[in-house]
C-alpha cells in the first residue's frame, strides 16, 4: 500500500510540475521549428498525447483506426468547468436537437467548434497548424485565447486521412536535397502514381461524408453525429499558385441552407479577413467552392445543423518551398502560419456569437421537426428487393434518419420511375420516411428526385437521389404519412433456417450480397451453376441469374454443410430441390444452365490509370464481396503471363500505347476484357474491337450560316458558363436494360446511370449486344449543358462484345461510381462473373 501511495504521489508531483512549467509548443517538443520539415504521423500522434497529459484542460479521444492501422484522433478543449462535464455539453446539445430524451439542463452551455485537418493527405500544411492550433488553446497562459474558452468546445481533428499523409510525405522526404528546391520543376514537387490525396483504398475522403463508404469516414462520422457541432471547418490544401480560400462559399447554394448559415459564414469570414488584411496575406472568398453536393466537409455538416465552411490554402505539390507564377516563394512555414491564423479567428468568431449560434441551432432542428423542408413530406421506398432496402436502411441509420415501415393503405405521391403523380399502395414491409423529424433537411437533400440548382457552374457531381442510386422504387408524398416504429435496422425478419440434404439448391441473384456468397462458394472450390432464363420448381420463380448448387459435379465431404454454412454467413436464403425437374423452363441438367466458374481477376494499376477509379474495383473485390484479385502495373504487363488470368479489368484512364493487338489476341483465346470509361475510347477502331464513335450527324450538325450573326459573338466575361454547355457535372440518365442478357441478370428493365460526361457510341453490330442504351427523352436529374443534351440519346453505354471464344465488355459509365451508387454494384458483378460463362 505504502509502495502504491508513493507511485501515486510521484504521478501527481509529475503532473503538477509538468502544468506549472507549462506545455512545450510543436517547435520545442519535436526538435525542430514548425514548417521546416514535414512532421510524421506518429509524432503528430505523440505530441497530442503529450498535451492530453500536460494539460487539465483537454481530453484525448481515439475514435478509430485507418485501413494501414493508424489511430484516428480527436482532442477536446474547454475550460476548467466545461472539461470535466463534456458528456453533459453532448447530451444537451443532442436534445437541442431534438434528437436525445435526456432532458438535462445545463447552464451556460458552450458553442461547440470542430477543426478537421488534413483529409486529403498530400495537403500537409493543416495537419502541422493542428499542433500549433492545439498549443494556442491548451496554454492556459495565453491571454487571446483563454477568454474564448468560457463559452467555447473546441474540437481539434489533426489528421482525417493518416495513410495518404505518410504516402506523401515519405516520398517527399525520400527525394528532397539537403535544401529544399522551390523549382517547380523539381522532382520533390512531382509525386508518383498514385498520389498522396487518396486513403488506403484510394477513395477521395472528401466526397464520402454522407456515403461513408470508407472506414475513417464511418468512424469520424459516427463521431460527429454524436456531437453535431455548432461550427464545423474543414481544412485544405489547393494548386500552389492559388491565393488562400475561405467562406462564405460560392453558389449555387443548396435552398436549404438558411439564411442564418450565409450570414454566419460572411461573419467568419470577415474575422479571418481582419488578421489577413493586418498581414497582408492574399485571400479571396464566394468563389470555386460551392455548396451542393452532400458528402463534402462544409455540406454535410450544414445539413445537419452545423455553419460548415471549407479553407484552402495554396500548396497541392509545394513541397519546404517553391517558387509562385507571381514570382514569390511559398513555404510551409507561410502556409501553417495562414491555415493557423483562420483557425483562431474561426474561434474566436465563433465564441464572440457563441449565444446566436445556439440559437439558431435549436431553431434549425426546431423547424426541421415542425416545418420541414422540400416538397415531399413522405418518402415511401417499395420492399421489392429485401437487400437493397437493408442497404439503404443501414445508411440512413449512420446518418441518423428515422424511418418506419407501412400499413397498408392507398396514398398519392411522385413516382420517381415513371415521373408522374399517380397512386399507389403502401404494404407493411415497405420503407415509410417521414420528414418531420430532426434530421429533415439531410433527408430532403438525400432523397428528393430533382435538386435545384440555382447557378450550373458547380464543383462536382449535381444528382444523388438514393432510390435512383439503389435502383428502388420510391414514391414522394405532399402528405405527412406516420410509419409504425421499427427497432432495428431490418423491416423484414431474419430468411428461414436452410434445410439439408437436396438435390440442389437454389439462391437468388438480386444484389450484392448474392455476389459476396457465390465469391464464398468459389473460395470453397464449390462449383455454382446459373440460369440464362427464368424457371419455376418447388414452388416458387426464379429470375435468371439464379444460382444453381448442385450435388452432381460436387462430391466432395460435407458438401451440404459448406453450402449451408457460407449460406447462413452470408443470410442467404436457399431453396432445396429435390428434384433437376422443374415445373416451368430449362432442368437443371439442361444447356440453358451454365457454370458460373471461378475467374482468375486482373485489375490494372499505375501511371496513366485513374486512381481512384482503380481503388473503387480494389475495393469492391476485397472489402466487399472478398474475392482475390491480382493488382498488375501497366507497365508491367508485357511481362506477365496473360494465359494465368480470365479476366482482365481496365478502369478509367489515360493509357499510353494501349496493347490492342495483345488484348485481342488474348480475349480470342477465350479472356474477357472490361474496359471502363475512357478505355473505351481507345479502342475505338482497334483491330478486332467493334465499338464505336457515333455518326458526326448524330451530334448534331453545326449551322454554319450563324457563325457569323452579331448576337453569336461570345462575352469573355461568359466564358465559365459558356464552357459548361457541353458540361455533365454528374447527372442521373434512365437507360434501357436487356435484363435477359448475362450482363443485366438481376436487373430490372431499366438502369439508372450516373453520367459524368456526355460520351456514348454507336450500337454494336452482330458480333455485339447492346445491353444498356439511352433513348431519347432518358435524362432524369442534374445538371446537363444544353449541347450535352443534345448528344446523350440513341446511343450504347453497357454492352458486350463476342471475340473468338473471349468478350469484351464495355462500360462507358462507372458503376462503382465512389462506392455509393449501389445498383451499379450487380451490374459490374454480372460482367466479372456472368458474362461469357
Amino acid at each position: 500500500m505504502l509502495k502504491k501511495i508513493s507511485l501515486l504521489l510521484l504521478y501527481v508531483s509529475f503532473t503538477c510540475f509538468a502544468f506549472a512549467q507549462g506545455i512545450q509548443s510543436p517547435s520545442e517538443f519535436l526538435g525542430y521549428k514548425l514548417g521546416s520539415q514535414f512532421t510524421a504521423h506518429f509524432r503528430i500522434v505523440e505530441y497530442f498525447k503529450y498535451v492530453a497529459t500536460a494539460s487539465k484542460n483537454v481530453k484525448l479521444l481515439q475514435y478509430g483506426t485507418t485501413n494501414e492501422g493508424r489511430p484516428l484522433i480527436a482532442m477536446f478543449i474547454a475550460s476548467d468547468e466545461n472539461i470535466g462535464r463534456l458528456e453533459e455539453i453532448r447530451q444537451h446539445n443532442l436534445s437541442l436537437a431534438g434528437l436525445s430524451s435526456n432532458n438535462t439542463t445545463l447552464t451556460n452551455m458552450p458553442v461547440i467548434v470542430w477543426l478537421s485537418y488534413n483529409v486529403h493527405g498530400n495537403e500537409p500544411s493543416s495537419s502541422e497548424a493542428a499542433m500549433q492550433a492545439l498549443f494556442e488553446m491548451a496554454n492556459t497562459a495565453n491571454v487571446r485565447t483563454q477568454p474564448w474558452l468560457k463559452n467555447t468546445v473546441v474540437v481539434i481533428d489533426p489528421c482525417l486521412n493518416p495513410d495518404g499523409r505518410e504516402r506523401y510525405v515519405n516520398y517527399y522526404n525520400s527525394v528532397k536535397g539537403a535544401t529544399p528546391d522551390a523549382d517547380p520543376s523539381s522532382r520533390e514537387h512531382s509525386e508518383p502514381w498514385p498520389g498522396g490525396r487518396v486513403n488506403h483504398y484510394y477513395f477521395d475522403l472528401n466526397r464520402d461524408w454522407a456515403w461513408q463508404t470508407q472506414k475513417e469516414t464511418q468512424a469520424r462520422v459516427g463521431l460527429f453525429n454524436q456531437w453535431l457541432p455548432h461550427v464545423h471547418v474543414d481544412f485544405h490544401e489547393q494548386g500552389y499558385n492559388s491565393p488562400y480560400y475561405f467562406a462564405p462559399a460560392a453558389e449555387p447554394f443548396h435552398k436549404d441552407i438558411t439564411a442564418w448559415q450565409r450570414e454566419f459564414q460572411t461573419i467568419i469570414g470577415k474575422n479571418n479577413a481582419k488578421y489577413f488584411d493586418q498581414n497582408g496575406w492574399m485571400y479571396f472568398t464566394k468563389e470555386e467552392f460551392d455548396l451542393l453536393y452532400p458528402s463534402y466537409g462544409d455540406t454535410y455538416p450544414i445539413y445537419n445543423g452545423s455553419i460548415g465552411m471549407t479553407y484552402e490554402q495554396g500548396g497541392i505539390a509545394a513541397g519546404l518551398t517553391i517558387a509562385t507564377r507571381s514570382g514569390d516563394t511559398l513555404t510551409l512555414v507561410d502556409r501553417v502560419s495562414h491555415h493557423l491564423s483562420n483557425s483562431l479567428s474561426t474561434i474566436e468568431a465563433a465564441s464572440a456569437n457563441s449565444a446566436k449560434a445556439l440559437d439558431q441551432f435549436k431553431k434549425y432542428f426546431d423547424d426541421s421537426r415542425s416545418t420541414p423542408p422540400g416538397e415531399y413530406k413522405t418518402y415511401v421506398i417499395k420492399n421489392d428487393n429485401a437487400d437493397k432496402i437493408e442497404m439503404l436502411l443501414k445508411l440512413l441509420y449512420r446518418n441518423g434518419i428515422k424511418y418506419g415501415r407501412g400499413e397498408k393503405s392507398s396514398a398519392t405521391g411522385y413516382n420517381y420511375i415513371t415521373g408522374k403523380t399517380e397512386q399507389f399502395n403502401i404494404d407493411r414491409h415497405d420503407v415509410v420516411i417521414n420528414a418531420y423529424q430532426p434530421k429533415s433537411v439531410l433527408l430532403n437533400v438525400l432523397l428528393e428526385p430533382k435538386t435545384f440548382i440555382a447557378d450550373s457552374n458547380t464543383y462536382d457531381i449535381t444528382a444523388w437521389s438514393l432510390p435512383y442510386a439503389y435502383g428502388l422504387k420510391a414514391y414522394g408524398v405532399k402528405e405527412s404519412i406516420k410509419p409504425v416504429a421499427v427497432t432495428d435496422v431490418a423491416l423484414l425478419p431474419p430468411p428461414p433456417a436452410n434445410r439439408p440434404h437436396a438435390y440442389a439448391y437454389v439462391s437468388a441473384w438480386r444484389s450484392v450480397y448474392d455476389v459476396k456468397f457465390l465469391a464464398e462458394l468459389l473460395k470453397k472450390n464449390i462449383k455454382v451453376r446459373s440460369a440464362e432464363a427464368p424457371f419455376e420448381a418447388g414452388g416458387k420463380k426464379f429470375a435468371a441469374g439464379s444460382l444453381i448448387i448442385t450435388r452432381a459435379g460436387n462430391n466432395i465431404e460435407n458438401f451440404d454443410n459448406i453450402v449451408l454454412g457460407a449460406a447462413n454467413e452470408c443470410n442467404r436464403e436457399l431453396t432445396p430441390l429435390n428434384s433437376g425437374f422443374v415445373d416451368k423452363g430449362a432442368d437443371i441438367g439442361s444447356r440453358f444452365i451454365r457454370f458460373v466458374h471461378s475467374p482468375k481477376v486482373m485489375l490494372v494499376t499505375g501511371d496513366g490509370v485513374s486512381a481512384e477509379a482503380m481503388g473503387e474495383v480494389w475495393h469492391f473485390f476485397e472489402q466487399q464481396i472478398n474475392y482475390p484479385i491480382t493488382l498488375v502495373r501497366y507497365r508491367d504487363l508485357n511481362r506477365i503471363r496473360w494465359i494465368d488470368f480470365d479476366v482482365a479489368i481496365f478502369p478509367d484512364g489515360l493509357y499510353e500505347d494501349l496493347p490492342a493487338d495483345k488484348l485481342q489476341n488474348w480475349v480470342h483465346d477465350g479472356g474477357k476484357l472490361i474496359a471502363m470509361e475512357n478505355t473505351v475510347s481507345l479502342l475505338v477502331d482497334k483491330k478486332g474491337f467493334s465499338i464505336k464513335n457515333l455518326p458526326a450527324d448524330k451530334h448534331g450538325k453545326e449551322d454554319t450560316t450563324l457563325k457569323n450573326k452579331p448576337e453569336m459573338i461570345k462575352l469573355y466575361a461568359d466564358r465559365d458558363h459558356e464552357s459548361i454547355r457541353s458540361s455533365v457535372p454528374g447527372a442521373i440518365y434512365k437507360l434501357d436494360m436487356d435484363n435477359s442478357h448475362p450482363l443485366g441478370f438481376g436487373l430490372d428493365k431499366y438502369y439508372f446511370s450516373l453520367k459524368l460526361n456526355d460520351v456514348l457510341y454507336s450500337y454494336l453490330g452482330d458480333d455485339g449486344w447492346n445491353v444498356g442504351t439511352v433513348k431519347k427523352n432518358a435524362y432524369i436529374e442534374g445538371f446537363v449543358g444544353q449541347k450535352a443534351k443534345e448528344k446523350i440519346k440513341d446511343g450504347l453505354l453497357f454492352g458486350v462484345q463476342s471475340l473468338g471464344r473471349g468478350s469484351v465488355v464495355y462500360m462507358v459509365d462507372d458503376p462503382l461510381f465512389r462506392s455509393f451508387w449501389e445498383n451499379g454494384k450487380l451490374l459490374f458483378s454480372n460482367a466479372v462473373f456472368m458474362v461469357g460463362q
